[in-house]
Protein backbone atom coordinates (compact mmCIF):
# COMPACT_ATOMS: atom_id res chain seq x y z
CA UNK A 1 0.00 0.00 0.00
CA UNK A 2 1.80 3.50 -0.59
CA UNK A 3 0.66 6.61 1.01
CA UNK A 4 1.64 9.89 -0.79
CA UNK A 5 2.78 12.30 2.27
CA UNK A 6 3.68 15.35 0.06
CA UNK A 7 2.41 18.60 1.59
CA UNK A 8 2.31 21.96 -0.13
CA UNK A 9 2.13 23.28 3.81
CA UNK A 10 5.63 22.71 5.32
CA UNK A 11 6.32 21.51 8.43
CA UNK A 12 9.56 22.19 10.21
CA UNK A 13 12.11 19.89 12.03
CA UNK A 14 9.53 17.50 12.02
CA UNK A 15 9.02 14.41 14.24
CA UNK A 16 6.51 11.83 13.09
CA UNK A 17 4.56 10.23 15.60
CA UNK A 18 2.15 6.64 14.17
CA UNK A 19 -0.32 4.97 15.89
CA UNK A 20 -0.67 1.49 13.88
CA UNK A 21 -4.10 0.47 14.24
CA UNK A 22 -4.01 -3.19 15.24
CA UNK A 23 -4.13 -5.36 18.60
CA UNK A 24 -0.55 -4.50 19.80
CA UNK A 25 -0.57 -1.01 18.04
CA UNK A 26 1.17 1.75 20.69
CA UNK A 27 2.73 5.41 19.88
CA UNK A 28 6.17 5.20 18.77
CA UNK A 29 8.32 8.33 17.89
CA UNK A 30 10.37 8.76 15.00
CA UNK A 31 12.94 11.45 13.76
CA UNK A 32 12.81 10.13 10.11
CA UNK A 33 10.44 9.06 8.00
CA UNK A 34 12.45 6.33 6.31
CA UNK A 35 12.23 4.91 9.79
CA UNK A 36 8.56 5.13 10.08
CA UNK A 37 8.51 3.79 7.21
CA UNK A 38 10.80 0.64 7.88
CA UNK A 39 8.71 0.28 11.35
CA UNK A 40 5.22 -0.05 9.22
CA UNK A 41 6.70 -2.57 6.74
CA UNK A 42 5.32 -5.03 8.89
CA UNK A 43 2.57 -6.01 8.84
CA UNK A 44 1.38 -2.67 6.74
CA UNK A 45 3.82 -1.53 4.50
CA UNK A 46 3.79 2.00 3.90
CA UNK A 47 5.44 4.35 1.08
CA UNK A 48 6.46 7.59 2.37
CA UNK A 49 7.20 10.28 -0.18
CA UNK A 50 10.62 11.88 -0.63
CA UNK A 51 9.09 15.10 -1.44
CA UNK A 52 7.88 15.03 1.79
CA UNK A 53 10.96 13.96 3.54
CA UNK A 54 12.54 17.08 1.89
CA UNK A 55 9.85 19.84 2.48
CA UNK A 56 9.81 18.52 6.19
CA UNK A 57 13.69 18.79 6.69
CA UNK A 58 14.54 22.02 4.11
CA UNK A 59 11.09 24.32 4.56
CA UNK A 60 10.17 25.96 8.19
CA UNK A 61 6.72 28.09 8.29
CA UNK A 62 4.29 25.79 9.77
CA UNK A 63 4.43 24.42 13.33
CA UNK A 64 2.12 20.87 13.03
CA UNK A 65 0.33 18.92 10.69
CA UNK A 66 -2.22 16.12 11.03
CA UNK A 67 -2.93 13.82 8.52
CA UNK A 68 -5.71 10.89 9.39
CA UNK A 69 -5.87 7.79 7.07
CA UNK A 70 -8.18 5.35 7.99
CA UNK A 71 -5.94 2.93 9.68
CA UNK A 72 -2.83 5.24 11.03
CA UNK A 73 -2.62 8.63 12.29
CA UNK A 74 0.66 11.00 11.56
CA UNK A 75 1.14 13.94 13.56
CA UNK A 76 3.97 16.04 13.10
CA UNK A 77 4.81 18.54 15.69
CA UNK A 78 7.41 21.19 15.43
CA UNK A 79 10.03 21.35 18.13
CA UNK A 80 9.99 25.23 17.88
CA UNK A 81 6.40 26.55 18.39
CA UNK A 82 3.16 23.94 19.76
CA UNK A 83 -0.34 24.75 18.63
CA UNK A 84 -2.20 27.04 20.87
CA UNK A 85 -6.13 27.27 21.56
CA UNK A 86 -7.20 30.69 21.24
CA UNK A 87 -10.72 30.74 20.12
CA UNK A 88 -12.32 27.54 21.36
CA UNK A 89 -11.29 28.61 24.98
CA UNK A 90 -12.66 32.47 23.77
CA UNK A 91 -15.68 31.36 22.55
CA UNK A 92 -16.58 27.99 25.34
CA UNK A 93 -16.34 30.70 28.23
CA UNK A 94 -17.72 33.72 26.77
CA UNK A 95 -20.33 34.19 29.33
CA UNK A 96 -17.41 34.14 32.11
CA UNK A 97 -16.64 37.13 34.20
CA UNK A 98 -12.81 36.51 33.80
CA UNK A 99 -12.95 36.78 30.20
CA UNK A 100 -15.47 39.58 29.83
CA UNK A 101 -12.83 41.58 32.25
CA UNK A 102 -9.99 40.33 30.15
CA UNK A 103 -12.19 41.95 26.73
CA UNK A 104 -13.04 44.99 28.74
CA UNK A 105 -9.91 45.59 30.23
CA UNK A 106 -8.17 45.11 26.66
CA UNK A 107 -11.28 46.65 24.01
CA UNK A 108 -12.76 49.45 26.48
CA UNK A 109 -15.67 47.69 25.17
CA UNK A 110 -17.02 43.82 25.38
CA UNK A 111 -18.36 42.81 21.62
CA UNK A 112 -16.91 39.02 22.85
CA UNK A 113 -13.73 39.63 20.00
CA UNK A 114 -10.65 38.15 19.74
CA UNK A 115 -9.07 40.68 17.58
CA UNK A 116 -6.72 43.20 16.90
CA UNK A 117 -10.21 45.59 16.10
CA UNK A 118 -9.97 49.08 18.52
CA UNK A 119 -13.38 50.51 20.10
CA UNK A 120 -12.97 53.62 17.70
CA UNK A 121 -12.47 51.23 14.68
CA UNK A 122 -15.44 49.36 15.50
CA UNK A 123 -17.43 52.41 15.73
CA UNK A 124 -16.08 53.44 12.30
CA UNK A 125 -16.67 50.44 10.20
CA UNK A 126 -20.39 50.92 9.90
CA UNK A 127 -19.76 54.55 8.34
CA UNK A 128 -17.02 53.26 6.40
CA UNK A 129 -19.70 50.82 5.08
CA UNK A 130 -22.44 53.14 4.65
CA UNK A 131 -24.84 51.16 6.28
CA UNK A 132 -28.14 51.78 6.99
CA UNK A 133 -31.63 50.53 8.52
CA UNK A 134 -32.15 48.61 4.76
CA UNK A 135 -28.84 47.34 4.51
CA UNK A 136 -28.28 43.62 4.30
CA UNK A 137 -25.10 42.60 5.39
CA UNK A 138 -22.56 39.75 5.70
CA UNK A 139 -19.77 39.37 8.46
CA UNK A 140 -17.07 37.03 7.43
CA UNK A 141 -15.45 35.31 10.37
CA UNK A 142 -18.31 36.42 13.14
CA UNK A 143 -16.65 34.56 15.91
CA UNK A 144 -19.24 35.04 18.89
CA UNK A 145 -21.13 37.29 17.28
CA UNK A 146 -20.83 40.51 20.06
CA UNK A 147 -19.75 42.41 17.03
CA UNK A 148 -22.70 41.95 14.49
CA UNK A 149 -25.30 41.92 17.10
CA UNK A 150 -23.65 45.07 17.90
CA UNK A 151 -23.71 46.79 14.17
CA UNK A 152 -27.30 45.40 13.70
CA UNK A 153 -28.41 46.94 16.64
CA UNK A 154 -26.41 50.59 16.59
CA UNK A 155 -27.77 50.63 12.46
CA UNK A 156 -31.17 48.68 12.50
CA UNK A 157 -29.82 46.80 9.63
CA UNK A 158 -30.20 42.68 8.56
CA UNK A 159 -27.35 40.66 9.17
CA UNK A 160 -25.99 37.37 8.17
CA UNK A 161 -22.54 35.83 9.92
CA UNK A 162 -20.46 33.30 8.78
CA UNK A 163 -17.89 31.76 11.31
CA UNK A 164 -15.74 28.12 11.17
CA UNK A 165 -15.89 27.71 14.97
CA UNK A 166 -19.05 25.93 16.07
CA UNK A 167 -18.83 26.75 19.59
CA UNK A 168 -18.54 30.14 17.84
CA UNK A 169 -22.02 30.09 15.78
CA UNK A 170 -23.59 28.31 18.80
CA UNK A 171 -23.02 31.26 21.14
CA UNK A 172 -23.88 33.57 18.69
CA UNK A 173 -27.28 32.71 17.91
CA UNK A 174 -28.15 32.33 21.78
CA UNK A 175 -27.54 35.72 22.31
CA UNK A 176 -29.21 37.03 19.10
CA UNK A 177 -32.11 35.52 20.72
CA UNK A 178 -31.87 36.36 23.98
CA UNK A 179 -31.03 40.20 22.84
CA UNK A 180 -34.34 39.90 20.67
CA UNK A 181 -32.82 40.22 17.33
CA UNK A 182 -33.02 36.91 16.02
CA UNK A 183 -35.37 38.48 13.35
CA UNK A 184 -32.82 40.21 11.94
CA UNK A 185 -29.52 38.53 12.60
CA UNK A 186 -28.99 34.70 12.50
CA UNK A 187 -25.17 33.31 12.29
CA UNK A 188 -24.15 29.71 10.15
CA UNK A 189 -21.43 27.60 10.32
CA UNK A 190 -18.99 28.16 7.25
CA UNK A 191 -15.74 27.41 5.60
CA UNK A 192 -15.57 30.53 4.12
CA UNK A 193 -12.38 29.47 2.18
CA UNK A 194 -14.89 27.54 0.18
CA UNK A 195 -18.03 29.53 -1.97
CA UNK A 196 -20.35 31.67 0.27
CA UNK A 197 -23.90 29.87 0.77
CA UNK A 198 -25.31 33.11 -0.45
CA UNK A 199 -26.85 33.77 -4.40
CA UNK A 200 -25.58 36.32 -6.25
CA UNK A 201 -25.88 40.07 -5.71
CA UNK A 202 -26.85 39.75 -1.98
CA UNK A 203 -25.39 42.11 0.21
CA UNK A 204 -25.30 45.57 0.31
CA UNK A 205 -22.05 45.31 2.68
CA UNK A 206 -19.41 42.48 3.26
CA UNK A 207 -16.92 42.69 6.26
CA UNK A 208 -14.32 40.72 7.99
CA UNK A 209 -12.25 41.74 10.75
CA UNK A 210 -8.89 39.77 10.98
CA UNK A 211 -10.16 36.28 9.29
CA UNK A 212 -9.09 36.64 5.74
CA UNK A 213 -5.46 35.51 6.76
CA UNK A 214 -6.29 32.61 8.42
CA UNK A 215 -8.30 31.33 4.92
CA UNK A 216 -6.68 29.72 1.78
CA UNK A 217 -7.19 31.19 -1.44
CA UNK A 218 -7.51 34.97 -0.72
CA UNK A 219 -8.30 35.39 -4.36
CA UNK A 220 -11.33 33.28 -3.83
CA UNK A 221 -12.48 34.73 -0.69
CA UNK A 222 -12.08 37.82 -2.27
CA UNK A 223 -14.18 37.11 -5.69
CA UNK A 224 -16.99 34.92 -3.63
CA UNK A 225 -17.48 38.49 -1.60
CA UNK A 226 -17.59 40.51 -4.82
CA UNK A 227 -20.06 37.70 -5.97
CA UNK A 228 -22.67 38.39 -3.37
CA UNK A 229 -22.55 42.46 -2.71
CA UNK A 230 -24.94 44.25 -5.37
CA UNK A 231 -23.56 46.58 -7.44
CA UNK A 232 -22.25 49.71 -5.72
CA UNK A 233 -22.08 48.03 -2.64
CA UNK A 234 -19.41 47.90 -0.07
CA UNK A 235 -16.63 45.39 0.73
CA UNK A 236 -13.98 45.80 4.36
CA UNK A 237 -11.63 43.48 5.80
CA UNK A 238 -8.52 43.68 7.77
CA UNK A 239 -5.25 41.94 7.25
CA UNK A 240 -2.44 41.61 10.58
CA UNK A 241 0.20 39.68 8.30
CA UNK A 242 1.46 42.14 6.33
CA UNK A 243 5.58 41.44 6.07
CA UNK A 244 7.22 44.71 6.98
CA UNK A 245 10.72 43.37 7.52
CA UNK A 246 12.85 40.99 8.61
CA UNK A 247 11.06 37.78 10.11
CA UNK A 248 13.14 34.54 11.82
CA UNK A 249 11.16 31.27 11.19
CA UNK A 250 11.39 31.34 15.18
CA UNK A 251 8.66 34.12 15.05
CA UNK A 252 6.91 33.28 12.16
CA UNK A 253 6.11 29.51 13.96
CA UNK A 254 5.16 31.68 17.09
CA UNK A 255 2.97 34.11 15.03
CA UNK A 256 1.15 31.27 13.77
CA UNK A 257 0.94 29.14 17.14
CA UNK A 258 -2.87 29.42 17.51
CA UNK A 259 -3.87 28.28 13.87
CA UNK A 260 -3.54 28.49 9.59
CA UNK A 261 -2.18 31.67 8.65
CA UNK A 262 -1.39 33.52 5.31
CA UNK A 263 1.75 35.95 5.55
CA UNK A 264 1.19 38.74 2.67
CA UNK A 265 3.73 40.94 1.27
CA UNK A 266 3.35 44.76 0.81
CA UNK A 267 1.14 45.32 -2.24
CA UNK A 268 -0.35 42.18 -2.33
CA UNK A 269 -4.19 42.76 -0.84
CA UNK A 270 -4.38 45.42 -2.99
CA UNK A 271 -3.43 43.71 -6.27
CA UNK A 272 -5.83 41.00 -4.91
CA UNK A 273 -8.82 43.29 -4.22
CA UNK A 274 -8.31 45.06 -7.80
CA UNK A 275 -7.82 41.52 -9.55
CA UNK A 276 -10.85 40.41 -7.78
CA UNK A 277 -13.09 43.47 -9.73
CA UNK A 278 -13.03 45.91 -6.83
CA UNK A 279 -12.21 49.50 -7.42
CA UNK A 280 -11.88 52.83 -5.18
CA UNK A 281 -9.78 51.20 -3.17
CA UNK A 282 -8.90 52.87 0.36
CA UNK A 283 -6.04 51.75 2.53
CA UNK A 284 -5.35 52.37 6.18
CA UNK A 285 -2.02 52.16 8.37
CA UNK A 286 -3.83 50.87 11.67
CA UNK A 287 0.03 48.76 12.79
CA UNK A 288 -0.13 51.00 16.17
CA UNK A 289 -3.19 50.16 17.32
CA UNK A 290 -2.67 46.25 17.07
CA UNK A 291 0.38 46.45 18.76
CA UNK A 292 -1.37 48.36 21.98
CA UNK A 293 -4.11 45.77 21.93
CA UNK A 294 -1.47 42.72 22.06
CA UNK A 295 -0.02 44.87 24.81
CA UNK A 296 -3.12 44.84 26.77
CA UNK A 297 -4.35 42.10 25.88
CA UNK A 298 -1.13 40.19 27.53
CA UNK A 299 -1.06 42.69 30.89
CA UNK A 300 -5.24 41.54 31.30
CA UNK A 301 -4.94 38.12 30.86
CA UNK A 302 -1.50 38.58 33.51
CA UNK A 303 -3.93 39.89 35.99
CA UNK A 304 -5.74 37.30 36.00
CA UNK A 305 -3.09 34.65 35.80
CA UNK A 306 -4.68 32.05 38.97
CA UNK A 307 -8.17 32.59 37.35
CA UNK A 308 -7.39 31.81 33.67
CA UNK A 309 -4.59 29.25 34.83
CA UNK A 310 -7.81 27.01 36.05
CA UNK A 311 -9.44 27.15 33.11
CA UNK A 312 -7.01 26.85 30.52
CA UNK A 313 -4.18 25.33 31.73
CA UNK A 314 -0.45 25.93 32.36
CA UNK A 315 0.35 25.31 29.04
CA UNK A 316 -2.21 27.01 27.50
CA UNK A 317 -2.22 30.05 29.12
CA UNK A 318 1.82 30.42 28.42
CA UNK A 319 1.21 29.59 24.86
CA UNK A 320 -1.43 32.43 24.80
CA UNK A 321 0.88 34.77 26.83
CA UNK A 322 4.16 33.77 24.50
CA UNK A 323 1.73 34.15 21.38
CA UNK A 324 0.40 37.70 22.41
CA UNK A 325 3.89 39.02 23.42
CA UNK A 326 5.24 37.80 19.76
CA UNK A 327 2.19 39.97 18.23
CA UNK A 328 3.17 42.82 20.10
CA UNK A 329 7.08 42.60 19.17
CA UNK A 330 6.84 42.12 16.02
CA UNK A 331 4.14 45.02 15.08
CA UNK A 332 5.85 47.72 17.68
CA UNK A 333 9.18 46.85 15.44
CA UNK A 334 6.92 47.29 12.65
CA UNK A 335 8.00 44.16 11.01
CA UNK A 336 4.70 42.92 10.87
CA UNK A 337 1.90 45.76 9.70
CA UNK A 338 -1.56 45.25 9.99
CA UNK A 339 -3.67 47.27 7.13
CA UNK A 340 -7.85 48.09 6.72
CA UNK A 341 -9.00 47.76 3.25
CA UNK A 342 -11.83 49.31 2.19
CA UNK A 343 -13.25 48.93 -1.96
CA UNK A 344 -16.34 49.49 -3.74
CA UNK A 345 -18.17 46.98 -6.46
CA UNK A 346 -19.25 48.84 -9.61
CA UNK A 347 -22.27 49.92 -9.68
Amino acid sequence: MGFDLALDLPVPHVRLAASVCREDGGTRVYDRPQQFAVECANPMPVVLDETFAWRANYLSSLAWVKLVHPRIEFEGVSSMAERVDLYDSAYTNYGSDVYRQVRMETYGEDFGQTSWVTTEESREIPKRLDLKPNSSVLEVGCGSGGYALYVAKTVGCRLLGLDVNAPGVHNANQLAAARGLAARVHFEQCDASKNLPSEDKTFDAVFSNDVLCHLPGRSNVLGEMLRVLKPGGRMLFSDALVIGGMLSHEEIAARSSIGFYVFSPPGENERLIEQAGFRDIHVVDTTDSAAQIAKRWHQAREKRRKELVAVEGNRSFEGLQGFLSCVHNLTTERRLLRYLYCANKAS
